[in-house]
């Protein structure tokens, strides 16, 4: 059945890829993203071009995370358009590598703003029809970094993803009640295929990234190798967006809370079935065990 679905950070890497395999499954998609008259225009051309060429139903939509008013009106053009919002996909997010020391406050401020703070003035958007409904999924482009072995150079990045993983295990429970689903998706280190890394943020101290040189010269380098060694060959970033269309796809009730594509294996799917297991056993011992699945409407 088709669903209608909101993207958030559709533009490129695993919003993008989302989006069209999303399409591809017969969804009707909305694929967020700012500017989309101005610097996002290639990538807003590049989505219409592809729904016409494969005769699905890929639409752009202007998303800005980091507005208020612009997560209104990006789910309020969905509703008009549609008249339902059956899946909210937040992805938007950005990296960041160099010495943590050397961001500034304004700098980490910034980047949870993206990353955390964009996907909560989404769901204030588009929760109330959602709730309205008694139905809708919330699906979460997580980050195996949040409890997988983890390198130096990329901590506040780590740190942003991991506020969005409690935010999203949280919500789960909160909205429950209300038929809403939710699914983390937990991407591993993919160095090709997507351009976090090449378009991460740098430090703005760069006094304090001089410092870090005496003692760490070369680390981000010696770091982006070392991942691109642990990524087998076969490793595939449409793997994600696969699975995000079979979580989309799998019936209500029946979905995964979280589900991993982490081909280099950094031990993430591990500690994340303990953390899990324990948030379920201890909800059960409260009481609160009917939080682990959706209301039935």
């Amino acid at each position: 059945m088709s669903k209608t679905i909101l993207i958030s950070g559709a533009s490129s890497g695993f919003g993008a890829l989302a989006a069209r395999a999303l399409a591809d499954a017969g969804h009707i998609v909305y694929a967020g993203m700012r500017d989309v008259a101005g610097r996002n225009a290639t990538a807003g051309a590049a989505a219409a071009q592809y729904s016409k060429d494969n005769t699905v139903d890929l639409r752009t939509v202007e998303l800005d995370v980091s507005s208020d008013e612009s997560a209104r009106q990006a789910v309020q053009v969905v509703l008009a358009e549609q008249g339902k919002l059956d899946v909210v996909v937040h992805n938007a997010g950005h990296m960041v590598t160099g010495p943590a020391e050397a961001f500034t406050p304004e700098q980490l401020a910034g980047l949870y703003d993206t990353n955390v703070i964009g996907a909560q003035r989404l769901n204030r958007a588009a929760l109330p029809q959602l709730r309205e409904q008694q139905d809708g999924l919330l699906l979460w482009v997580g980050s195996s970094s949040t409890r997988g072995g983890t390198p130096p150079y990329l901590a506040p990045y780590f740190a942003a993803k991991a506020g969005m993983d409690a935010l999203a295990a949280s919500y789960a429970l909160e909205v429950a009640r209300f038929g809403i689903e939710s699914t983390i998706v937990v991407p591993g280190s993919f160095t090709h295929g997507t351009n976090h890394f090449a378009h991460s943020g740098t430090p703005a101290d760069i006094d304090i990234v001089a410092a870090y040189e005496t003692r760490y010269a070369g680390l981000m380098d010696l770091v982006s190798q070392k991942l691109r060694e642990l990524e087998p060959e076969w490793a595939d970033v449409a793997e994600v967006a696969k699975a995000i269309v079979t979580v989309v796809d799998t019936a209500k009730g029946h979905r995964p809370f979280r589900v991993h594509i982490d081909p280099s294996d950094d031990g993430s799917v591990v500690v994340n079935a303990v953390a899990d297991r324990v948030r379920s056993e201890f909800l059960r011992r409260v009481g609160l065990d009917d939080l682990l699945h959706p209301t039935s409407a």
